[in-house]
């Protein structure tokens, strides 16, 4: 690359590129210098000066973490005073930290059952501490060598170890204050659940609101976990095992597709699992559910062998039997009578079989994805633009200067998707938020606009009318891409913005603010989930999205763009390999009413769906149990494997090869990191030996990557890729169309493939809100928000059966033309009633921030954590609710 720059560290030139510091082109060398309070991805700290090193020229001995590099540099970093100082530094943080064996010559001779011939006090031993030999302060003070004799005294802290929060222990007895943790919730997360405190003249870490992380705002990532060097930051769960492989593979619990490194034990058990630092999709960040919630891949539960149902129960039988009952039971249900639906986590290899197999050896075009249940939030894309799916790649969002979230609760189902919109937000950047619920990207929003549920496509249409009134487009960009200008503009007639307020509630100068916030910062990053949207107004308000992406010019651009946030983790990779609902076929939404009717018979099920399970698809599981046949492939016996006639034991994420393509269009390679659990087998494999039983042709695969070398020669955006050049952490982005592409991580920045796009009118027909007092029974429409942290409110942490919980008044906030209706005032006790029956008690507040017709609520994400970590399913993760608007009345007490 010309633009590097070559310097010398230790007698070997190392070549690297202008801004990074010293230390960072050490590392990129593969040359060691010790360091403890640098970490990749943080800002140079330089507090721990662990990593000093001479600069041949230069007095004293600076950081190396904060030290530019320069062309010409000579540095040197195992000088003797550079050594010195070292060990100086050493000794100061073991003054305060447990060292009995860390500076003891028969460290590499003891095991964890000897006894200590110094006698050693068992606090003061390393074989005691959770992170032994993984530890960073032991591998440096190893490498800098200490004396087992010091000048300084010795004083352990004696502080409580906290273990009543969830998933992780904290011991700030092995705590050296290099501030990484903090660094880590702050500059990285854009968080501050963790601060720097001083306790009785002591400096420690601890929580920046409360006694506990429930009450701080922390949402569990354990990003602060990962960046500890000690055993002071700890997994509660397997906090004592070692691991003897690890293994990169890529969570499969959202879409965002990040790359974990899985650490394995000695009994074949998934202990551990750690962002991947160099991964493009995640840079080293996971969520509560990718970093707590993997473990389910070593359930006692699991499926192991193949189970058939004989006089009314499921009972083992061997692979042959249940293949042969499935292939020859199949045989009576081709064409339209016979369905499939594949799980939000099955593999491109698995869908692109489910699908052939459906289509070819079944005859029928009733093939979708359980989880593709708002197919309207990428097929406008696709018809208008070019291409289904999204325009740039999630951590560009970084770079945006204007940033709109419409409908999605992305920190809890897109989590690391929310870490760049947080990030840009404290670089500067401003963020507009559209939902009626209260999340917690609204507490980091620049404005909030809450409309009515159902209104927000009026409300789109509001702010492109003023950004057409006051010329705040981008008239280059539309004059050279789009046509249909006049009869776009001519659309936005219908969108007075006094209609607007009185639809969606929102007044006139907060829909002109926003206009001018998206117009007038660029690039700007559109991204929406669709949540709580009628399904006639999806499509409409996707039309709108691409429209206000387009007037402003920010497709084709690194920090704009259109981003779905998808429902299914590997949906965008289904719908690339044809496993979606098509118009001559059923899809999802409406394969259970064909059930129903009698015209859909026989079903296969690849893979757990919640949606399935919870309502959220109507009728599923009245309308499985209505079937002539059910084939279910899955990890666990569930809800749905109850109706089935023959169960297929499938393998996990963590037992196979494979790939999936994340929500940027990231194709990326699954690896094994265990064995199979007893005979479950890959779900591509099963499809393969059911087609072969039914003499189909052309299922004969003898590994995945075959599978998938099939695939690149099917799909046109796939044909430059292999398991070969996907072998790396950060896979690629589609279209790779020849086998030196590297990948496409903004699309459009060449132009639009069809030549100009069509500019869709708007429509105010279409942009109605849900009616509001449709049911006498169930007047208001309630929206249940959830946030980290909210410091205006009361809330007590007591002690629960081996876990903290939160208490505190719950509020549940109303219109004052609501509260008049119903009779209440503020600090009322009310009742609210669901039409399913639930109850849930609040006290009014009466607020006129939100509009007449809905009433919220607000919980804390601290609860959500209590009860996941107190729950023993092994599909908790996968199981939990989002936050649906909900028809209800409300019913004063006393």
């Amino acid at each position: 690359m010309t633009n590097q720059i070559t310097l010398t560290i230790d007698g070997k030139q190392v070549r690297t590129q202008p801004g990074k510091t010293v230390l960072q082109a050490a590392v990129d060398a593969g040359i060691y210098i010790p360091y403890l309070c640098y970490y990749p991805g943080m800002k140079p700290f330089g507090a721990c000066r662990m990593c000093v090193i001479e600069v041949e020229g230069r007095r004293g001995t600076p950081a190396s973490c904060t030290e530019p590099a320069a062309n010409g540099m000579v540095v040197r970093t195992t000088t003797q005073p550079v050594q010195d100082l070292r060990r100086g530094v050493l000794e100061l943080l073991l003054s305060e930290h447990p060292h009995g064996c860390l500076t003891c010559h028969r460290v590499e001779l003891c095991g964890p059952q000897d006894i200590c011939l110094r006698h050693v006090s068992v606090n003061d031993r390393c074989v005691i501490c959770p992170k032994n030999e993984r530890c960073e302060l032991k591998d440096t003070v190893r490498l800098v060598g200490i004396d087992m004799d010091t000048p300084l005294s010795y004083n352990y802290r004696d502080l409580q170890v906290e273990t009543r929060d969830p998933f992780y222990d904290r011991d700030y007895n092995l705590c050296i204050v290099c501030a990484r943790c903090v660094r880590a919730c702050e500059e990285v997360r854009g968080d501050n659940a963790i601060t720097i405190i001083e306790r009785s003249g002591t400096v420690l870490v601890g929580t920046s609101f409360g006694t506990s992380l429930l009450e701080s705002g922390c949402e569990f990532c354990g990003a602060c976990i990962d960046a500890c060097p000690t055993g002071a930051l700890v997994e509660r769960e397997f906090k004592w095992e070692k691991a003897v492989s690890t293994v990169n593979t890529v969570c499969t619990l959202c879409p965002v597709g990040c790359q974990v490194k899985v650490e394995v034990d000695k009994r074949d058990r998934v202990i551990r699992t750690i962002g991947e630092v160099d991964a493009a999709a995640n840079l080293g960040q996971l969520c509560f559910k990718g970093k707590f919630g993997l473990d389910f891949v070593n359930h006692r539960s699991r499926l192991k062998t193949p189970l058939i149902r004989r006089d009314g129960q499921l009972q083992e039988a061997t692979w042959e039997e249940a293949l042969e009952v499935v292939a020859q039971r199949l045989q009576a249900y081709r064409g339209r009578a016979f369905a499939a639906l594949a799980g939000p986590a099955v593999t491109n290899e698995d869908a692109y079989l489910l699908q052939k197999f459906t289509r070819a050896v079944m005859g029928s075009n009733n093939v979708d994805m359980a989880s593709n249940t708002r197919p309207e939030a990428v097929a406008p894309l696709g018809e208008i633009l070019g291409y289904a799916a999204a325009t740039g790649s999630i951590w560009d969002v970084e770079r945006a200067q204007a940033i709109l979230v419409v409908n999605s609760n992305t920190t809890e189902e897109h989590n690391v998707a929310a870490v760049p919109i947080k990030r840009a937000v404290k670089a500067g950047a401003r963020l507009v938020v559209i939902d009626p619920r209260e999340v917690e990207l609204t507490r980091n929003a620049h404005l909030w606009l809450r409309p009515r549920p159902g209104a927000e496509g009026a409300l789109l249409g509001g702010i492109l009318r003023v950004i057409a009134d006051e010329s705040l487009g981008d008239e280059q960009f539309l004059a050279q891409h789009c046509d249909n200008i006049d009869g776009y503009r001519s659309s936005l007639a219908g969108f007075d913005l006094a209609q607007v307020e009185a639809i969606t509630g929102v007044p006139q100068d907060q829909v002109r603010q926003a206009a001018r916030v998206l117009a007038g910062a660029r690039p700007a990053s559109i991204l929406y989930a669709l949540d709580n949207i009628p399904t006639p107004q999806r499509e409409p308000l996707v039309k709108a999205l691409v429209d206000l992406a387009l007037v402003t010019g920010n497709l084709g651009k690194v920090g704009g763009g259109l981003y779905p946030l998808l429902r299914g983790a590997n949906e965008q990779g289904a719908r690339d390999v044809g496993c979606m609902h098509q118009e001559q076929g059923l899809g999802v939404s409406e394969v259970f009413a064909a059930v129903g009717r009698g015209e859909v018979k026989a079903m296969l099920l690849m893979g757990y769906h919640h949606g399935l399970v919870n309502g959220e698809v109507e009728g599923a599981l009245a309308a499985l149990a209505g079937l002539d046949f059910l084939v279910v492939q899955d990890t666990f016996l569930t809800e749905l494997t109850e109706r089935a006639d023959v169960v297929l034991p499938a393998a996990s994420f963590a037992e196979r090869h494979g790939t999936m393509t994340n929500q940027e269009r990231r194709v990326q390679r699954l690896r094994p990191a265990k064995a199979f659990p007893g005979e479950a087998r890959p779900d591509w494999w099963i499809i393969a030996q059911v087609a072969h039983r039914m003499g189909g042709s052309g299922f004969a695969y003898p590994d995945a990557s075959a599978v998938f070398d099939e695939i690149a020669q099917a799909v046109p955006q796939y044909v430059g890729m292999s398991y070969a050049r996907l072998d790396t952490v950060n896979g690629l982005q589609w279209p790779c169309p020849t086998a030196e592409h590297l990948g496409t991580p903004v699309l459009y920045a060449q132009g639009f493939p069809g030549g100009k796009v069509h500019l869709s009118r708007l429509s105010g027909m279409d942009h109605q809100p849900v009616a509001v007092g449709a049911s006498r029974d169930f007047p208001l429409l309630w929206a249940p928000g959830r946030v980290l942290h909210q410091p205006d409110r009361d809330v007590q942490v007591v002690k629960g059966k081996g876990l903290n919980l939160l208490r505190r008044t719950e509020y549940l906030q109303a219109h004052p033309q609501d509260a008049r209706t119903l009779g209440v005032a503020e600090g009322d006790a009310v009742e609210l009633v669901t039409a399913s029956g639930e109850r849930h008690s609040f006290t009014v507040e009466v607020r006129d921030t939100l509009p007449q017709g809905l009433v919220s609520t607000t919980a804390l994400f601290g609860e959500l954590a209590t009860e996941l970590q107190a729950s023993r399913d092994p599909l908790k993760m996968p199981k939990v609710q989002g936050l649906a608007v909900t028809p209800v009345r409300v019913e004063r007490v006393g």
